[in-house]
């Protein structure tokens, strides 16, 4: 297995933004002050037309990461080589400071559901997952991250702890975490568990970058929307995260409802006070 230097220090300890196509003229026009931009892969794999002018521009000013749902790695599919031709294609040319993925399955006999669909936390899946992110990192010639995902259910032949599961891939394949406090929350809530439980049990140099974001709570359960400003508990284990890792690089994630851009900023501005309390 090829060794490679981690990207891990290449992100600012700072706030970045998910970048969304309704904030392309304001980005462009204002040239607002952030640190750099979370990409949607999947949106801009063709490197054509609109979306991908605006990327461009935004290239020209910014550092970007690109962050993906196309990689399927739980899939027991083959990885599709088309999708990482493109992918390392756009690597290529943008130049992202990191590349990310989730930890699920989006694809079942090369039919794509553009669903974060679950996986079961035992050493099959974890040796499965390993596997195929040593093969995408070996292709792309970089590390990767690799992000928890929020669940509405649990595998009963699970035999290991989410945490555990995580960590277990991370470690045997090399990636690092894209850890998602959002996904932490709506997971505990929604499977019973003790989300600050979880922050402890992961090894702090195993994680490069945070997500935050809003659910939706849907009386019987919580719903990972992105569509809403960030709850006050998912605030609260920020803090608990920041406190226990130290400071990180964070994204601010907003994909439906998604109010104007200095709306944002203000999320980013609570999320950069936390971080510098425990700096």
């Amino acid at each position: 297995m090829a060794i490679y230097p981690t990207f891990k220090n290449r992100l600012p300890t700072q706030v970045g933004f998910g970048l969304r196509p309704c904030h392309y003229s304001f980005i462009e026009t204002e040239r607002p002050n952030v640190p750099w931009f979370e990409v949607l892969t999947d949106n801009y794999l063709r490197q054509q037309g609109l979306d991908f002018y605006h990327l461009e521009k935004v290239c020209d000013a910014y550092a970007i990461t690109l962050h993906g749902i196309g990689l399927s790695l739980g899939s027991t599919d083959l990885l599709n080589q088309d999708y990482l031709r493109q992918l390392k294609s756009l690597v290529q040319r943008t130049q992202p400071l990191m590349v990310s993925d989730h930890l699920c399955w989006t694809s079942f006999n090369k039919q794509y559901f553009h669903e974060l669909l679950p996986l079961p936390y035992t050493e099959e899946a974890v040796h499965h997952l390993a596997n195929r992110i040593r093969y995408v990192q070996d292709f792309l010639g970089q590390q990767i991250m690799v992000e928890n995902v929020s669940t509405y259910l649990q595998f009963t032949h699970s035999t290991l702890k989410e945490w555990d599961f995580i960590q277990a891939v991370a470690e045997e394949a090399d990636c690092l975490i894209l850890l998602d406090i959002n996904n932490i929350y709506v997971s505990a809530y929604n499977n019973n568990f003790e989300p600050q439980h979880y922050l402890t049990k992961l090894p702090a140099t195993r994680i490069g970058q945070l997500h935050l974001a809003g659910f939706s709570d849907l009386g019987t359960h919580l719903l990972d929307t992105h569509s809403a400003s960030i709850h006050p508990p998912v605030w609260s284990l920020f803090e608990e995260a920041i406190k226990h890792f130290g400071a990180l690089p964070t994204i601010i994630e907003w994909d439906n409802k998604i109010p104007a851009f200095p709306r944002l900023q203000e999320e980013a501005q609570t999320a950069q006070k936390i971080m510098d309390m425990y700096a």
